[in-house]
Parts: C-alpha cells; sequence; structure tokens
C-alpha cells in the first residue's frame, strides 16, 4: 500500500510541474519558499504575481526566469572577465 501511495505523490507531482499558473502552494513547493515569505515578496511587489478575488497567482514562465535572474558567477568567469578587462585596458594605454 506504502509503494502505491508513493506512486500516486509522484504522479501528483509530475502533473503539478506541468502547470502553467501556479497557486501559492504551487509555488512554495516549486521555490522552496515559505508562503509568508512569498506573501511578502508580493506585498513588496518584489516577485511577478497576480490577484483575482483575493487569490494570488504567478505564471510559471515568470517566476522560472525570476528565480534564475540573481545568478551568481562561478569563480573561472569572474577570472575571465578579469583577464580580458586586463587584457583590454592594457591594450588602451
Amino acid at each position: 500500500m506504502e509503494i502505491v501511495l508513493e506512486k500516486l505523490e509522484a504522479i501528483e507531482d509530475l502533473l503539478k510541474s506541468q502547470k502553467t499558473v501556479l497557486t501559492i502552494d504551487d509555488l512554495t513547493t516549486l521555490s522552496g519558499l515559505s508562503k509568508s515569505t512569498i506573501y511578502k515578496f508580493t506585498c513588496t511587489n518584489k516577485i511577478p504575481h497576480y490577484k483575482r478575488a483575493k487569490h494570488l497567482y504567478f505564471d510559471r514562465v515568470e517566476i522560472e526566469n525570476w528565480l534564475k535572474s540573481k545568478r551568481i558567477k562561478t569563480t573561472e568567469e569572474l577570472d575571465s572577465e578579469a583577464g580580458n578587462y586586463v587584457t583590454l585596458n592594457s591594450i588602451k594605454s
């Protein structure tokens, strides 16, 4: 019986992952953020959202882009940029 429940939960998670319009519960699952954090972000307009009759909705693509918008560069990328900067500025001098 436990295996059946696990499989049903896996199927449910797979179906949720196909949704394009997310509820706050869907967003907590997708992002790992707590509901209180999401509410705080919506009140301060720090997260893209929609409101209809006191319900919050989120567009999956907009949320995925928002989640990926604060990317931290790797040390290799920073080293490469620093090398390019030094090379370009040494040529100008």
